[in-house]
């Protein structure tokens, strides 16, 4: 039921536009199959107008909060263990769509979304380039000509070869971890982050605005980071069995430490938004659940 629900547009405008049906094909087609509580989902579509129609995510960017635009309220530690958890889970979603895995090309913190519950979810997945399997499962890359992305989360190594693969997203993975502890930009983050780890000074670099950091573990979640941030493909560790594991056991111990904190307590200002009365223009795909 669309009526009396908040909804999220994003419009394409100017030469974008000229483009929209054709992207709208590959959007929805793909979206439509895909569901999963870490991914922002994709309603329908409104050709006419050159848009896409997503659910509304109360929260805003993680970008925003952790930066806290709009004088928004900090993030606690717990939360953030508890969102870098969720990104990697719905990026592990991602890698394992059959038959052929999707690679998100604009990976960032500006686009990791969060609802009313602080819940954190992927957006912009129309962005995503489909690796074939026969690739993906012995390579695990192929040449593209062109991707979408932030220069500061693009995989190095596919800047220099062209060459795509899900362990270019463990690299941005990467730098928005050390984001997530540290609430820096992200050029240079890795160099300094581990300058002060190997002068003991780590601590410095923990986000001042966040009290009663737990030291040991922010440690592991930034060395951790520093690993999906290698240069290398190779020297980065695999998504499901080393990252994610790890993500989710930080994740229990903040779920340990929440006495008396309520994650949706504290709701954050959201962007101005837009009640979508008429259905009658949207195209609303079918989903399927697994």
């Amino acid at each position: 039921m669309i009526h009396q629900q908040i909804l999220c547009f994003k419009a394409f405008v100017g030469h974008v536009f000229v483009k929209f049906n054709l992207i709208t094909l590959l959007q929805v087609e793909v979206l439509s199959c895909i569901w999963h509580p870490n991914m922002v989902l994709l309603l329908g579509a409104c050709p006419e107008y050159g848009c896409l129609v997503y659910e509304y995510m109360a929260n805003g960017s993680l970008d925003d909060r952790l930066f806290c635009r709009g004088n928004t309220p900090v993030l606690l530690w717990q939360l953030r263990f508890h969102i870098a958890a969720e990104i990697g889970t719905g990026l592990l979603f991602l890698h394992q769509t059959k038959p052929e895995p999707l690679v998100h090309c604009d990976l960032k913190p500006r686009n990791i979304l969060l609802d009313c519950n602080f819940v954190s979810k992927i957006s912009d997945v129309g962005l995503p380039r489909l690796v074939p399997p026969s690739v993906a499962n012995h390579v695990t890359q192929y040449p593209m000509t062109s991707t979408a992305g932030n220069f500061c989360y693009i995989d190095p190594e596919y800047q220099q070869t062209g060459r795509l693969g899900i362990k270019y997203n463990i690299y941005s993975l990467g730098i928005m971890l050390l984001q997530l502890i540290t609430a820096k930009p992200p050029v240079g983050l890795t160099h300094h982050v581990e300058r002060t780890i190997e002068k003991g000074t780590f601590a410095e670099m923990l986000d001042p605005a966040v009290p009663n950091w737990p030291f040991e573990e922010a440690l592991e979640l930034a060395k951790l980071a520093l690993q999906c941030a290698e240069l290398r493909r190779k020297d980065r560790p695999d998504l499901g069995m080393v990252v994610l594991a790890k993500l989710n056991r930080l994740k229990a111990f903040a779920e340990e430490n929440m006495s008396g904190i309520m994650l949706g307590s504290s709701v954050a200002a959201s962007p101005k938004h837009h009640c979508f009365h008429n259905s009658s223009e949207l195209i609303f795909p079918p989903f399927f659940y697994d």
